[in-house]
């Protein structure tokens, strides 16, 4: 789960990190009282969407101004004149895609006098089972295209959960942003207070792009991008709360509802596969094939009924789906119960594009008796290379 970037400030703030004051705003009628309480000389005015690139993005809308989603307003008039412009209106970034966002909260900060930029992250390190901290000196850049242009440039500091931050992970960050005295220790000090957040919190990644230098010597963050293991969201209500439904796609907040790990993608072939590995799989050859998949769709083990059912219709909902594959391997999972979710499904919401059907495993002969009983136009397949060219041949029209 992501949140805005206001609202990691703010989480960041209670572990004691150096943030900007800034008020989060709904409306343009709010942005004056927000630049008073502020008080200036200069404000930040910021979008709140959950895609990194705000500053260089551009908006849609000819009215929205050409200065893109992040902007430095110099009176409480351009303040105003900048909410105007954004609420409401669609910012395309790099990370948006052709569609962008549409910007419903501003976030209005006090400017920053700013001597360096820094780099800072914290993730889960696959290859080593440990957070690590990712720093370096080109902060407020693409990280990405450092990582491919001067690789030599970013360092990594791992942490052991045994012992958590220690001092001398603090002073490794600090030597690897080239800082010395006070700035070290305040680099050793955020360290460990960042690290308290992310393993409290169970974060999946803490990005601070840029930290600063200001004039007067202090480490800021100036940016806060945090997304959340929503495996222990349970252990977090105050974090759920955060949560902005507006953000995310319309079928995979009704996908979470049912417990499917689902992810909308932008093909024509819907998925309804149980198993990740098993969906991965079918995402690939129906590739292969030539075709894109509309999404992934994991309906797990132990899917009932009521859930193949909701899955099913999830995937129905999707304008762009001109097939649909049901891919079955069933374990835990009953071919049987795959059949009726289907029927149930269909029968509730219609059949309007070519379905291919292949199950396997525990009651399979059970699942497709069901099936061919249905009287449903179900195209049955043997295996998944023969179901993967079929959908394919019958989206393609044949």
């Amino acid at each position: 789960m992501n949140i805005h970037e206001y609202q990691g400030k703010a989480l960041l703030k209670e572990f004691g990190a150096p943030v900007s004051r800034g008020v989060a705003i709904f409306s343009a009628e709010e942005a004056e009282a927000a630049a008073k309480e502020l008080g200036g000389p200069l404000w930040v005015v910021k979008s709140q969407i959950h895609a990194g690139g705000r500053g260089k993005g551009k908006f849609k809308e000819a009215d929205a101004g050409e200065k893109g989603g992040v902007r430095l307003a110099k009176s409480i008039d351009e303040v105003k004149e900048f909410a105007s412009q954004m609420l409401g209106k669609t910012l395309v970034t790099v990370q948006t895609g052709e569609d962008g966002k549409q910007v419903n909260r501003l976030y209005i900060e006090d400017g920053s006098d700013i001597e360096k930029e820094f780099y800072l992250s914290a993730l889960v390190d696959r290859a080593t089972g440990r957070v690590a901290f990712v720093v370096s000196t080109e902060g407020g850049m693409d990280i990405e295209q450092v990582a491919h242009d001067t690789p030599e440039k970013i360092h990594t500091i791992t942490v052991d959960p045994a012992t958590g931050a220690m001092p001398h992970h603090g002073r490794a960050v600090a030597k690897a942003l080239g800082l010395s005295g006070d700035l070290a220790k305040q680099a050793n000090d955020l360290t460990i207070k960042l690290y308290n957040a992310f393993v409290s919190k169970d974060m999946e990644m803490l990005e601070i792009n840029p930290l600063i230098v200001t004039t007067d010597g202090k480490l800021r963050c100036l940016d806060a991008k945090v997304s959340f293991d929503s495996n222990a969201l349970y252990r977090h209500p105050d974090v759920q709360e955060l949560r902005d439904l507006t953000e995310e796609d319309a079928k995979e907040i009704e996908a979470s509802k049912y417990d499917l790990a689902y992810i909308a993608l932008d093909g024509t072939i819907g998925c309804m596969v149980n198993g990740a590995g098993l969906a991965m799989a079918t995402l690939d050859i129906i590739k292969l094939y030539g075709e894109e998949p509309a999404n992934f769709l994991d309906v797990g083990g132990g899917a009932s009924e009521e859930k193949v059912t909701a899955a099913f219709k999830i995937i129905t909902a999707d304008p762009n789906v001109k097939g649909i594959l049901v891919n079955i391997f069933g374990g835990i999972m009953k071919c049987d119960v795959i059949a009726r979710g289907v029927i149930a499904a269909v029968k509730a919401v219609g059949l309007q594009v070519p379905l291919v059907v292949r199950l396997e495993g525990t009651n399979v002969e059970e699942g497709k008796q069901i099936i061919r009983e249905s009287g449903l136009n179900v195209i049955p397949a043997d295996d998944l290379d023969d179901a993967a060219q079929k959908i394919v041949s019958a989206v393609r029209g044949g």
